[in-house]
């Protein structure tokens, strides 16, 4: 069942301190604070337009991918909500603060995987040397890819991926998902063709069931009538398949940059 509802009181009212802008962005994201809850801003009125998502914000699409990331069950989305703020309405998202230390997304020398990586493409880096994208093999990343899938997430690059202390896994910059065409891109390719798990499986089938309830009433806030059909039918292919997608049609299967 999807826990769909706004954040307490004060989140939603106080004052969001700005503290800076993240730089360079393509639409404007700024950091600042809610009392002492750390948070992201990213206002509507900075957002630049682009051809191939004519309806609806942004901001409204990276609270439709958290909602969707509630009713999956799998946290892959941090708290998301809109509001308005300094610079008018936006969507506020907060903080989650990576381990350093951590890396879910790199690049190494050509065909050098380790042992609990996947390959996903090899190519030349910037100094000209043969190198190959990977990814960690993990649960909390792979149910991201799921994900993905579900919410056709057109921007999942390397440094949409949050690596947590305690291993969990967060995706953030959800504003290019929910198209009505395939358009997903995305570094975490690594597991192509793999059957699903019983839990990959019924995370789906949970958002395929609130869509014709409380999840699918809340989307309509933010996506149009033929995005959230098209999300129905991601469901139901997906599980009816039941395993990774391929790369298909013309559209890049990788974001450029990656990271």
């Amino acid at each position: 069942m999807t826990r769909v509802g706004p954040p307490d009181t004060a989140l939603l009212e106080d004052e969001i301190v700005l503290h800076g802008r993240v730089l360079p962005a393509s639409n404007a994201t700024f950091v600042g604070e809610i009392g002492d809850v750390k948070v992201v801003y990213k206002p509507v009125a900075g957002e630049r337009p682009l051809w191939d998502f004519p309806d609806g914000t942004l901001a409204g699409r990276e609270l439709a991918a958290y909602l969707v990331s509630e009713a999956i069950g799998w946290d892959v989305v941090p708290q998301t909500w809109l509001r308005e703020g300094p610079h008018g309405l936006g969507m506020v998202q907060r903080w989650q603060e990576p381990d350093e230390e951590q890396v879910a997304v790199t690049l190494v020398a050509e065909g050098e995987v380790p042992d609990g990586w996947r390959h996903v493409f090899d190519g030349i880096d910037g100094h000209d040397r043969p190198v190959s994208l990977i990814h960690e093999d993990s649960a909390p990343l792979r149910r991201m890819a799921v994900f993905d899938i579900v919410v056709n997430n057109a921007d999942r690059k390397g440094g949409h991926v949050l690596e947590m202390g305690d291993g969990h896994r967060y995706g953030v910059d959800h504003g290019v998902t929910f198209h009505t065409d395939p358009k997903l891109r995305t570094v975490l390719w690594g597991w192509l063709d793999e059957p699903l798990s019983a839990e990959e499986l019924a995370g789906v089938r949970a958002v395929r069931e609130a869509l014709d309830g409380a999840l699918g009433d809340e989307l309509g806030f933010h996506l149009s009538p033929l995005e959230i059909e098209a999300t129905r039918r991601r469901c139901e292919r997906l599980v009816a398949r039941g395993r990774m997608p391929a790369p298909r049609g013309e559209w890049p299967a990788v974001p450029w940059p990656p990271f």
